[in-house]
């Protein structure tokens, strides 16, 4: 069966990623990055703190970890209560013992539902970035712009309202995008967003409605994708991360400074069987004098500063 003549035109193929946002360019052929400290490697720890409606919504499509059985899913919706509940307390709880501030990517419901988790994760010194309004809030192409501006914004302006600025960063439920959402969040006045992976460093992007950078959020070492999808222990996600981080550094030398994200879930990662692990993990990366730990807004800020 042969292809339609028209089937391989597209009016944006070109080298790279067959648009206009960036031109192609290699990891290994930029000017070394000099991070604070003489730190070699930063972490970059992103919390997903989310709201699931007891009712999925399947338009454009149904948020991973939503729920699943017959209404009222109780069991999944509980579970995903647990870490409002309990897990986001053991996550920030071991990032105080190594005297480390993250970046909690948070449901803008979160601040009308739980106002007083926001104040104490701001209180503590974090970084919260917008995460949709629920994990209703899901985008992809076909959308029609107008909604998604105004999901956009109802996001931004209700964290916004609660933590008393407008968010720098944006992480789009399963990191999943439009043709339109990086213009919009650069119209919103979003500096970062976190949505592409096919980088380990920040880079810039140009769009129609202004610029905005993205610091890659890597998907395959997130706990959701090692714990939950592939079914593997905290011991082997554990090794992964140690596994990443001794690579990222040995690549340092000849080519800079680089950043490892560290991308957590709280009811995934803040079970009590599993968060022993997580905190002998980060205690052996906070005890490596060039390993340090950084916000998404601090790893802005440096690379802008550098460019």
């Amino acid at each position: 069966m042969s292809l339609d003549p028209d089937y391989l035109e597209y009016p944006k193929r070109g080298r790279g990623m067959d648009h206009g946002y960036y031109p192609y360019n290699s990891l290994f052929d930029r000017e070394p990055l000099q991070w604070a400290d003489d730190k070699k490697l930063l972490i970059w720890p992103v919390i997903s703190l989310e709201y699931f409606p007891m009712v999925p919504n399947d338009d454009p499509f149904r948020a991973p970890g939503h729920m699943q059985t017959a209404y009222p899913d109780y069991r999944h919706y509980t579970a995903r209560e647990y870490g409002t509940r309990i897990g986001i307390y053991r996550l920030l709880g071991a990032f105080e013992k190594v005297g480390a501030t993250v970046s909690v990517a948070a449901n803008s419901v979160i601040a009308d539902r739980y106002p007083q988790l926001i104040k104490e994760i701001i209180s503590a010194g974090h970084e919260i970035i917008a995460h949709s309004t629920d994990m209703n809030g899901t985008i992809a192409s076909g959308m029609d712009e107008a909604d998604e501006r105004a999901l956009i914004e109802d996001a931004l302006s209700t964290l916004e309202r609660s933590i008393g600025k407008r968010p720098r960063g944006w992480l789009s439920i399963a990191r999943s995008q439009s043709f339109n959402t990086a213009k919009l969040l650069a119209e919103a006045g979003v500096e970062y967003m976190c949505d592409w992976v096919n980088d380990e460093l920040p880079y810039g992007f140009q769009t129609d409605g202004g610029a905005i950078t993205n610091i890659p959020l890597n998907h395959e070492l997130s706990d959701r994708q090692i714990i939950n999808v592939q079914q593997q222990s905290i011991d082997s996600y554990a090794q992964q991360m140690r596994d990443a981080a001794d690579w990222l550094l040995m690549e340092t030398e000849p080519y800079g400074g680089r950043m490892l994200p560290m991308h957590l879930t709280p009811y995934i990662m803040g079970l009590p069987y599993r968060i022993s692990g997580f905190e002998t993990l980060i205690a052996g990366f906070a005890k490596q004098k060039n390993i340090g730990f950084a916000r998404g807004d601090s790893i802005l800020d440096s690379w802008k500063a550098q460019q």
